[in-house]
């Protein structure tokens, strides 16, 4: 009997579904499951990053990290390790092969329909592959469990219900897992050097002319901002190669654009070759900071 019978991919902040899969049961009570996960999807953001309602006759679980949350309906003998060793792959899935760009902006439900075929290979290979295999895999996942529980939901509960619906249910603050990046590349730290330089270099104008300008005219007011303008990019820059953070193609689009305008309007005050370096190191830390990807796996869940 398969342990994992229907699983989809939704978006935190607002509950939309972004995939699932289409391979499910028709029984009242599996439909009943499903109008329950519908209705959790809509309040995931108030809940950790790994929660359980366990229902008489199937437990609903789910897995969050950032804006993208996998959730899936498991038969009640599940055990709790392999449904977020499936739902962690699955969530890895997903990030690994889906721009969060696409996310944040989808506006309609399932705009990332072609996953469902990634959904169904995990779904299948959790289902069908022995246990023993996955050992380790679930023995790692159970002591992460025991470390850090799960939230325990009841969906049947009426008061949370109607809490939810009044603005007045739980809200949980605990952190939900981080992201891991790729390893730190030479070319990578040369480019975080570069740009705390340009950063440094930006205040130290910015500030210098600050304190001369106090008495000048208002022009001088745009010259400052051009110098510190591009000294909070270089800054962010620096942030998003070293951490991740949803939308980085926007966020780092914004920031070439906002050292490249800073640097276009310090012509009169910096030479060609200055502003030639300064847009340089921006256009090789966006380089460095988009070539930098998350690691596939979080964890080894035998996939």
């Amino acid at each position: 009997m398969s342990m994992i019978l229907f699983a989809c991919v939704v978006r935190v902040r607002d509950g939309l579904p972004l995939s699932a899969s289409t391979d499910f049961y028709h029984t009242q009570e599996f439909l009943e499951s499903r109008r329950q996960l519908k209705t959790l999807a809509l309040r995931l953001a108030q809940y950790p990053g790994r929660g359980s309602a366990r229902g008489r006759y199937f437990g609903i679980h789910f897995f969050s990290s950032g804006d993208v949350a996998c959730m899936a309906i498991c038969a009640h003998q599940c055990p709790a390790a392999m449904a977020f060793c499936f739902l962690e792959t699955l969530w890895w899935e997903f990030v690994a092969s889906c721009d969060a760009t696409r996310v944040g902006l989808a506006s309609r439900p399932y705009a990332f329909l072609e996953f469902d075929s990634v959904i169904q290979k995990v779904k299948r290979h959790f289902n069908y592959v022995s246990s023993t295999q996955m050992k380790s895999s679930f023995e790692k996942v159970q002591e992460e469990l025991e470390f850090q529980p799960p939230a325990a939901l009841t969906l049947e509960d009426t008061d949370v219900a109607n809490g939810a619906m009044n603005g007045h249910a739980q809200t949980y603050a605990e952190p939900a897992p981080s992201f891991r990046m790729e390893p730190v590349t030479a070319l990578g730290v040369l480019s975080l050097v570069l740009n705390i330089l340009c950063a440094a270099l930006n205040l130290v104008r910015g500030v210098h002319l600050a304190e001369h300008s106090l008495q000048v005219a208002h022009e001088e007011i745009g010259n400052i901002l051009a110098f510190l303008i591009p000294f909070v990019a270089c800054i962010f820059q620096c942030y998003l190669y070293l951490f991740y953070s949803p939308a980085r193609r926007a966020k780092v689009a914004l920031m070439l654009l906002f050292i490249c305008l800073g640097n276009m309007y310090l012509h009169g005050l910096r030479n060609l070759w200055q502003i030639l370096f300064h847009v340089g190191v921006a256009f090789l830390s966006s380089h460095q900071i988009l070539t930098r990807q998350l690691r596939e796996k979080q964890s080894d869940c035998g996939v």
